[in-house]
């Protein structure tokens, strides 16, 4: 197990069920300190952990449930007091790839100033919906920065520099909830932080295994579709300093 004190790991929990002990354990054996952010589960899944100050885990509990970038804007908030800088953000439901923690630390802790994304590699298991669908999503985020280099606008396996990701997500009322993980990425690199990008496994588990998902098609694709409407405003009216950005890479 690695061990730090200015990266930790941050996982949001919504009702994620039985599976959420398995990667709470995957994420301690690789790294400490692991925080939890129970986002107003009803399940009681969270409830079964506590605070455990000598392995560095720590339980975060909202009164209800705000939504995924809700869940880690509270944890960065907590972070950011105890004076860690930088934070990986991992889903609870047991498809990010524990195992990489370590690796994507590294490339963090090398290059402080940039924020680490993973790239998911598909199994065969994956949805073909889920594995096409992205791709939308990312030519957006393409144009939108103009081709600053987000390998994967969805993909929640990433590490975080947290005091540029705090100033944007104190400043707008989005974020909160499925369009995190693009508009992070997107306005992360309107604010010149550079993306390395690298492969992460991706582990689909289906319901009868304990997979959960809480993602909704109809609901989610609105809200993301309307988040990439208010992005592209944004890129317009940020073209100039965008484009001598890009003749200076």
């Amino acid at each position: 197990m690695n061990a730090s004190r200015s990266h930790l790991v941050l996982i949001p929990s919504y009702n994620t069920g039985p599976i959420l002990a398995e990667t709470l354990a995957a994420a301690r054996a690789a790294w400490s300190p692991v925080w939890l952010v129970d986002d107003g589960s009803t399940d009681g899944a969270a409830a079964a952990f506590g605070d455990d100050p000598a392995s560095g885990f720590c339980v975060i509990t909202l009164p209800r449930n705000s939504g995924k970038g809700a869940a880690v804007l509270a944890g960065l908030e907590a972070a950011v007091q105890q004076g860690f800088s930088h934070a990986l953000v991992m889903d609870a439901d047991g498809q990010h790839p524990a195992q990489q923690i370590g690796e994507f630390m590294a490339a963090s802790m090398a290059a402080p100033e940039a924020m680490v994304l993973g790239v998911p590699v598909f199994g065969p298991e994956a949805p073909l919906l889920r594995v096409r669908g992205r791709q939308v999503s990312n030519a957006w985020a393409n144009l939108e920065t103009l081709g600053a280099g987000i390998g994967d606008s969805l993909f929640g396996f990433r590490v975080y520099p947290i005091a540029p990701l705090l100033r944007i997500m104190r400043r707008k009322r989005g974020m909160r909830r499925f369009d995190f993980d693009p508009e992070a990425a997107v306005r992360l690199s309107w604010e010149g932080v550079p993306a390395i990008n690298l492969p992460a496994e991706v582990r689909y588990v289906p319901p009868a295994a304990g997979g959960v998902s809480h993602f909704r098609y109809g609901r989610d694709n609105v809200l993301l579709t309307r988040m990439h409407a208010r992005l592209v405003v944004g890129a317009i009216l940020r073209l100039p300093r965008l484009l001598a950005r890009r003749r200076a890479r």
